[in-house]
């Protein structure tokens, strides 16, 4: 009865966005406590704290003008390489991503990539489609993403300290290597465009054939400030350090634990120091204004993010602390002799909230919980990318939206839509790929 009041929540609650399944989640929590007399779990503080750090820090960037920086960069890049605009587009979101820790930076290279297309007379929904994944997939390979933060924490809680570096070391390869095969798979997708009937059928009309070909605007031909620059150096720079940090250990202060042995500071409190001292350096630096970052998509994204996660988190640990002995022993026994049902589990639960940061806060403590192994959990991160196989995720709706012929688009039947088989060849790839790294390096 208790798994039904979770789905439930989970159902309705994704309907109303990411803070609707946070409140939503209030309604299980009550009915956990009040009800069938669960012990409630804990809300996960360390992981919504490493969040709002990012998240401001990642705001302060887009409101100084850093991220549109490398956005200039990554369409200068596009625009040298026209004619491979399958492959690159892709992994120039990909890298986007990876960077700047959320998918959203995709919207503004949709109208370029697809201007890109439509002028090499190339089928934009060959690069269009695998760039909207492509954007989602490089989230998991972020240092500085909800999903990775949320690993990091989830672990070094469960007692497993592994660097920051040690986790990118699986997600980068896994995840960029999945884009790279799900983009050489559409390098050749559908029909070309002189051959596609019902293309050649809607440019027969001038005015049609002047929307599909019309200009877009581009960012090349503007002049940037300098203060821009400077917010992306110090941007770039902090993610360096953490980096170095959490792969150097003796560089970190020292300070006695409960029974007195000197241990370094924990990295999930070096994020978020790191992170908010980026922020400040770019607001006394770069002439931007505190009240503005508010404002910004990626800062408002994050925070829809953030509340998610706590609402989701802190009902699924209410749920599954209630039910840990039957879970130990049959998930732990499933888990260990099929370990891909991790994988699937991710996947599915990651559709269910459309979220790898809300996925990971369920799945990951779960598992931990279970007795995991946390290179298991390390080779499937690819598998928390799983929204896209109903076709419902806002950057997947502006990808079709932006594509101005048409050729990309949602089936007859759904789930024949333009994103499936890219998602599926980039997430399956990535779970191979991501399964001997994490072998290797863990």
């Amino acid at each position: 009865m208790g798994f039904l009041v979770l789905l439930a929540c989970l159902i309705i609650g994704v309907r109303h966005g990411g803070i609707g399944l946070a409140v939503i989640s209030g309604i299980g929590l009550v009915i956990f406590t009040f009800v069938f007399g669960y012990k409630p779990g804990k809300p996960p503080i360390d992981v919504m704290l490493i969040i709002m750090a990012v998240v401001t820090c990642a705001g302060f960037l887009q409101t100084s003008g850093g991220l549109t920086v490398m956005l200039k960069y990554a369409e200068k890049f596009l625009r040298s390489n026209p004619k491979h605009i399958t492959i690159f587009a892709p992994l120039t979101t990909w890298f986007l991503t990876v960077l700047c820790g959320t998918g959203h930076v995709v919207y503004t290279m949709f109208p370029i990539i697809y201007d890109i297309a439509i002028k090499q007379n190339i089928r934009p929904e060959r690069p269009m489609a695998v760039a909207s994944v492509a954007s989602q997939m490089g989230i998991c390979a972020s240092p500085v993403s909800v999903a990775v933060v949320s690993v990091v924490a989830f672990l070094a809680a469960a007692g497993h300290h592994y660097s920051v570096l040690q986790i990118l070391a699986v997600s980068i390869p896994a995840t960029g290597l999945g884009v790279f095969f799900a983009a050489l798979w559409s390098y050749r997708r559908g029909k070309d465009l002189d051959k596609d009937e019902r293309f050649q059928e809607f440019i027969k009309d001038p005015e049609n054939k002047s929307y599909v070909y019309g200009d877009t605007e581009s960012l090349l031909d503007k002049e940037l400030p300098s203060t821009y620059y400077r917010a992306t150096t110090i941007f770039l720079v902090g993610i360096l350090v953490i980096a170095v940090l959490g792969n150097v250990p003796d560089l970190l202060p020292h300070f006695p634990n409960a029974k007195g042995d000197l241990k370094p500071v924990s990295m999930v409190l070096v994020i978020q120091m790191v992170m908010l001292l980026v922020g400040a350096i770019i607001l006394l630096t770069c002439g931007v204004k505190a009240k503005d970052v508010g404002n910004s998509q990626v800062f408002r994204s994050g925070v829809v993010a953030l509340v998610s996660v706590y609402g989701v988190a802190w009902m699924a640990d209410t749920f599954f602390g209630a039910h840990m002995s039957f879970l130990k022993e049959f998930l732990g026994n499933a888990v260990q002799q099929y370990p891909w049902a991790y994988a699937v589990l991710a996947f599915l639960t990651s559709k269910l909230v459309n979220s790898q940061g809300a996925a990971i806060a369920i799945v990951v403590p779960m598992a931990l919980n279970v007795g995991m192994d946390p290179v298991l959990i390390m080779s499937f991160i690819s598998a928390c990318y799983g929204y896209f196989f109903l076709p419902t995720y806002p950057s997947d709706l502006a990808c079709i939206g932006f594509d101005r012929s048409g050729t990309t688009r949602i089936g007859k039947y759904i789930l024949n839509h333009s994103f499936m088989i890219p998602g599926l060849i980039g997430v399956i790839s990535g779970c191979c790929v991501g399964y001997v790294m994490a072998h290797i390096v863990l």
